[in-house]
Parts: structure tokens; sequence; C-alpha cells
């Protein structure tokens, strides 16, 4: 195995779009994954060994990078771009591990995924995307959709949801950082990764901070059972796949049409995680679901190639 990443032939952008919108398919399953992994293992160690095989695997693919490759690396995108990961991945799993059930599992995945529209709206403001008048009706219906699967079936008011969000302010809290981290990733490291791919060293230093954080903490022992490990291979599995596939698009690939097409990102987790976590949506879910995908259209529209 190479001990640095290999250098691929230039994609063309249209084939590495697809291969970054295939990440969609593989974060799909990540909310019920998360959860399911974390009863086995805990809200910490779970992610933490979720991270590290992760790593391992995406380390496989990639190999590691070199000294001499990382001092070469634009040092906003090295330094920048991998603080940015690490806190969004430790926002993201923590917000799932901590949710107070498997209901409000789903509500924290909903709001980590508001990070779509805020790509957009971070890639037009850099001048990453051309504005056009149609985004913005685009971004809002969407964001309304996500808003009517959080709501449930109780009255749409600001002190429901704020009473909601008191129920447990530090899963949330994660939830709603991780919502605005990955959007700042993404715009960051299509303008400064100039193809460099520090992936690997990005997922081993989450898997090394989650690993001190349950050392620090109190956390009981992991107990490793078939279910929990075949659990955590399959997460992990998809978790290097996603991120590769992102990464290769986030390169090469149009970042604005990555960004509407993960908009079916809540979409799909929602459904794979009720069905895995046994949880049954609400009807304004599914009203939720026919904004999202109108607003998705609209943006689809807006920012398509001429």
């Amino acid at each position: 195995m190479s001990s640095a990443p290999h250098s691929p032939s230039p994609i063309p952008s249209q084939r590495a779009t697809l291969i970054g919108l295939s990440a969609v398919l593989c974060w799909s399953t990540s909310v019920g994954l998360f959860r399911s992994v974390a009863e086995h293992l805990g809200p910490i160690g779970g992610a933490a060994a979720v991270f590290s095989v992760g790593a391992l695997l995406v380390t496989l693919r990639f190999g590691m990078p070199r000294l001499a490759q990382l001092r070469a690396m634009h040092p906003v995108y090295l330094w920048g771009c991998g603080l940015l990961f690490v806190l969004y991945e430790i926002a993201l799993s923590l917000s799932l591990g901590f949710a107070s059930n498997r209901s409000q599992t789903l509500e924290l995945g909903m709001i980590n995924y508001l990070w779509p529209s805020l790509t957009i709206v971070l890639a037009t403001a850099i001048g990453l995307q051309r504005f056009r008048a149609g985004l913005v009706p685009g971004v809002l219906l969407a964001m309304a959709g996500i808003v009517l699967v959080l709501k449930g079936d109780s009255a749409l008011s600001i002190a429901s949801l704020w009473a909601n969000v008191q129920s447990n302010p530090l899963a949330y809290g994660l939830a709603f950082s991780a919502a605005w981290l990955w959007p700042c990733y993404s715009v960051i490291a299509k303008r400064y990764a100039h193809g460099a791919n520090a992936l690997p060293a990005f997922l081993w230093a989450v898997g090394g901070v989650l690993w001190v954080k349950y050392a620090l903490s109190s956390e009981p022992a992991m107990h490793f059972s078939l279910p929990a490990l075949l659990q955590l291979c399959m997460l992990s599995g998809l978790t290097a796949l996603g991120y590769s596939c992102w990464d290769n698009g986030l390169r090469a690939g149009n970042l604005t049409v990555m960004a509407v097409g993960s908009y079916f990102t809540p979409v799909l987790s929602a459904l794979v995680g009720t069905v895995w976590l046994n949880v049954q949506p609400s009807w304004s879910f599914w009203q939720g679901v026919a904004l999202v995908t109108a607003g998705s259209l609209i943006c689809w529209w807006c920012t398509r190639s001429k």
C-alpha cells in the first residue's frame, strides 16, 4: 500500500458531481445506524469506534499523506478545514447519541440537514455560485419543509419549538452547530483544497479526539456483541465510502448541484431511520417531504447549466 494518497487522473466535472451525489445514498443510513451503534456501545465510545474503523478504510483506499505533502497543502485547507471537519463529526455523532429517544434522533438528524440550504447560501455569498432570484424561494421552501418535519403533530409556534429544544439543549445545540459547520467545510475546501486530499488525516483526528473524550468521560466500558460489530462495520464502511465520494465531488464537481441533490438526504435518512429504528413519522413529515422536494427542484432549475 502506498504511504501517500494516489494522484488520480482528472475526473470530468459531470462524473465527479455524480460521484459526489452518491454520498447522499451512503449518508442516508447514518442517522439510524449512529443511534443504533450508540445504544450498543455508548454515544462517545460508539462514535470513536465508528470513525476509527472508517479512518482505517479510507486510509486503505487513499493512503496517508506524507509530511511533505501536508506541508504543501494550503494552510487554510489543512488546518481550517481539518478543524471544521473534526468539530462537525463530533457535533453530529454526539447529538444523535445523546438524543433522549429514537424519535428525537430523527428530529436531530433533520436539524443537521439544514446544511444543504446553508451551503448554497454560503457558496453564493463568497462567489462560488452566481446569485439568481429563484434561489431565495427555493431555499426558503426547503427550509420550511424541514421545519414541518421537526414540528411533528404539535401546533407550529416559536414557543413549542423552543420548548422542544429545551427538553435536550445539549443534543439540539450540537445538531444546530453541525448544520453550520459542514457548509463552512464544504465551501472552504472547494476554494482552498486545490486537489489536495487530507481526508484520512481528518478522520483519524476525529477518532483520536473522540477516544480522548471517551477516556475522560464516565461512560461505561463497551461490550461488543455480534449485532454491535455488524452495525459498526456497516456504518464505518458507509461513512468511509460517503466521504470519499463527497471529497471527489468537492475537488472536481459542481458544489451547487451536489448541495441541491443533498436536499434529498433528509428524506432518505428519515425513511431509512423510521424503518431501522421502528419509529412512525407524523403526517407533517410527509408535508415537509413535499416542500423539501419542491424547493430542491426550484434550486436545481435556477442553478442548472445553460
